[in-house]
């Protein structure tokens, strides 16, 4: 078939294609074809275009069959938004209103990550021989050495003290190492997430509580008070990822634990991406940030409460209302 031929016959279906299509800005839901018939017509509309290009017609005629295919598709599917868009849309509203919803799974791992840290400080205080216990005796020292008040820089060993690049990327790796083994450990029926939400929770409360004690109060916790939301909530939240797939291993319901575990990985990998951002900007600032010598404490206190607080308003209020991504999740 000529071209001419071929574009008379099919100008018809063409012209009400274009007619729908040119009625989207004015939110024309008006269909150009039987409900039933629109699959249908818009793979004949990618045909014609495969024919187009396989007789090689004119480039005109394969430009305009191209552009038409990309807006019926476009109007029938929606428009995918750009990567940057979407990846904005989903921490700002799509991230907490998942969390919120996934409170079954969160309020737990939450419990197993704070209850060991809140309960170690004043363990570490009364009864301090027994942090040896959890932290290594080579790993403690460390720690006095990173927050003795003549440390160079507050957080750092001394040969790394004027490194700030080099202690991002291990505070970047450390933080995920962190995440992907609360994350990961999910698989083991979710056995392997409480243990590592506990442990790292008895790690940092037993070496918060050994520096309190020691006197390092002013050096640790004004050093940790603006990173440690993000990096603590992350680490909590990539353990709520891990007990969701847990679950979905103990209990798969009507479907095979195969099934089950695909199905709640999609919802736990998006729950792992918003905690892996947390601690990502985590990394920032404690790199950037909480070893500065030359901020007041007051400051980074003042600093680091008021991140708390908006990471509370965050989880609390974000997402409500509208279109909630958390939904489209599930």
């Amino acid at each position: 078939m000529k071209e001419l031929q071929f574009v008379e016959t099919r100008r018809a279906t063409w012209a009400a294609w274009d007619r729908w299509l040119a009625g989207a800005a004015a939110r024309d839901e008006h269909l150009p074809f039987a409900a039933m018939e629109l699959p249908h017509c818009f793979r004949e509309l990618c045909h014609d275009l495969s024919i187009a290009r396989d007789r090689d017609y004119s480039s005109v005629l394969i430009d305009s069959l191209h552009k038409r295919v990309l807006l019926a598709q476009q109007r029938i599917y929606g428009a995918q938004p750009p990567l940057r868009r979407a990846w904005l849309s989903f921490l700002s509203a799509g991230f907490p209103a998942l969390v919120r919803r996934e409170w079954r799974f969160v309020i737990p791992a939450l419990l197993l990550f704070f209850l060991p840290l809140v309960a170690y400080i004043p363990i570490a205080h009364y009864w301090p021989e027994s942090v040896y216990l959890v932290v290594p005796t080579g790993h403690a020292a460390q720690m006095e050495e990173m927050y003795s008040s003549d440390a160079p820089r507050i957080g750092r060993l001394r040969r790394e003290a004027g490194d700030d690049f080099r202690m991002l990327g291990f505070y970047i790796w450390n933080n995920v190492r962190i995440d992907f083994q609360c994350f990961a450990g999910g698989l083991l029926f979710g056995l392997g997430s409480v243990f590592y939400l506990v442990y790292n929770g008895l790690i940092i409360g037993a070496t918060a509580g050994h520096l309190t004690r020691l006197g390092y109060i002013d050096t640790f916790w004004g050093f940790v008070a603006g990173h440690s939301g993000f990096e603590l909530l992350g680490a909590a939240l990539a353990g709520a990822a891990g007990l969701r797939m847990g679950y979905a291993l103990i209990a798969p319901g009507k479907f095979s634990r195969a099934t089950a575990l695909t199905r709640s990985a999609r919802i736990a990998i998006r729950v792992l991406c918003g905690a892996a951002s947390m601690t990502l900007l985590a990394a920032f600032v404690e790199a950037f940030w909480s070893p500065l010598p030359t901020l007041p404490v007051g400051l980074k206190y003042a600093v680091g409460g008021t991140l708390w607080l908006l990471l509370l308003a965050y989880f609390v209020f974000a997402g409500r209302g509208g279109h909630d991504e958390a939904r489209d999740a599930a």
